[in-house]
């Protein structure tokens, strides 16, 4: 019979906290899976992005091919056979008989609108990370060191805080690009800067709340320097409310993208953005032609009320004073 060695006392410190850290990830998960808005928000988000990653991955966007003028205002095949076949008086077709070339329609130059919404949807989730990832890394460092050291410190990153806030975050983002330049690039850097005060100040609240704590007087009793104690202490014990406002301010960027997009600003044609395609769909609407607004407004909400869902039930997970 083979020996087994023992575990050394580092081995077994070792085993004992992925063991611990086990528990937790499954106890957060279970607590997730318990909630309904997360659920729904989780299957949202998880489609939303798997859509957004196939159609980039798979198909490179081609604007002179993607054009058809004999498809020009064609409808949405799939949905409009099925309703006149199952909905209304006319004999039934079979399932297998229903076309689906164009199962979104075409706009007014013969361009596959499901195609474009797929594409739409890769730089609208593109863009909303991007910024959302700028502000939160910007306004996190801002927050807490403003909180944590307090002083001109603190007085000087709130003050700059609350001259950005004293703008409307899309007039604010709309002038912004404005002088930059209309470019998808300019209108994550704006959308970037409105959302960095929202984090500042959350990551403030909690630096406050934390800097006075009994873990940090001790770090300090034995020579710990503030940067050790803000990454070590300070950070990890604000990471639930910044978890929650990152999920929630994703919905927000999409939603300040696409309005850049519908105003011009944002991502310049001919690739399509969910904004820009519902900008050119205002005309097609006034003549009947709903199927070419309707899916680009769709993926948008979509996108907002998925990450919106998931950061409700992020927010019931990660808060201790609603854990039973």
């Amino acid at each position: 019979m083979d020996d087994v060695r023992p575990l050394s006392l580092r081995e077994s410190k070792q085993a004992t906290l992925w063991s611990e850290r086990f528990e937790l990830w499954r106890d957060f998960l279970r607590r997730l899976w318990a909630s309904p808005s997360a659920r729904i928000g989780g299957v949202i988000v998880l489609l939303t992005l798997g859509i957004a990653l196939g159609v980039s991955t798979l198909d490179s966007y081609d604007a002179t091919r993607d054009s058809s003028l004999p498809n020009r205002y064609a409808e949405p095949d799939c949905i409009v056979a099925f309703v006149r076949s199952y909905l209304s008086d006319e004999p039934r077709m079979a399932l297998g008989d229903i076309s689906c070339k164009l199962p979104f329609g075409a706009d007014k130059i013969g361009r596959d609108i499901m195609r474009r919404v797929g594409h739409g949807m890769s730089v609208s989730l593109q863009a909303g990370l991007i910024a959302v990832t700028l502000s939160l890394t910007i306004g996190t460092i801002a927050g807490l060191s403003g909180g944590y050291l307090g002083g001109w410190v603190d007085s000087v990153l709130m003050r700059i805080m609350d001259v950005i806030l004293a703008f409307p975050s899309l007039l604010l983002a709309v002038a912004i690009v404005t002088v930059a330049g209309p470019s998808l690039r300019n209108g994550m850097i704006a959308v970037a800067i409105t959302q960095i005060p929202v984090f500042a100040r959350l990551a403030r609240s909690m630096a406050i709340s934390i800097r006075n704590t009994e873990y940090v007087t001790a770090a300090k009793s034995v020579g710990a320097g503030h940067s050790s104690i803000l990454w070590r202490h300070v950070l990890p014990n604000s990471l639930a409310p910044l978890i929650v406002q990152t999920t929630l301010g994703l919905g927000t960027a999409v939603v300040e993208t696409a309005a850049l997009g519908f105003l011009g600003l944002g991502q310049q044609p001919p690739f399509p953005e969910l904004g820009k395609m519902l900008a050119e769909s205002q005309q097609s609407l006034a003549s009947g032609k709903w199927w070419v607004m309707v899916f680009p407004g769709a993926a948008i909400i979509m996108i907002v009320l998925g990450f919106n869902l998931l950061g409700d039930g992020l927010r019931d997970v990660l808060d201790p004073r609603l854990k039973k």
